[in-house]
């Protein structure tokens, strides 16, 4: 298991510095989190807020899953070249 998790790591620390989509993705990944952590250190929160969280909640969501194909898609690149593409 802790295998996988370097290797995800690796891949991701790889597409950060090699791949534009996944280094755009990841910075908009990184906006709405922060824009929820926002939200969700307020004692309270209006009926408008409560639905830009979930619209963050959502947007956070479909970025990461996103990012997750084109890890998944260099996983399979890497692998079918033998682990020797870097």
């Amino acid at each position: 298991m802790e295998l996988v998790v370097r290797d995800t790591l690796d891949i991701k620390q790889q597409l950060l510095q090699s791949n534009e989509e996944y280094r755009r993705l990841a910075q908009r990944h990184s906006s709405y989190a922060e824009q929820l952590e926002k939200l969700i250190h307020k004692s309270y929160l209006s009926e408008e807020e409560k639905i830009e969280e979930i619209k963050l909640k959502k947007k956070k969501l479909q970025i990461k899953d996103q990012m997750e194909i084109i890890i998944q898609k260099q996983r399979q690149q890497t692998t079918s070249h033998g682990g020797n593409c870097k």
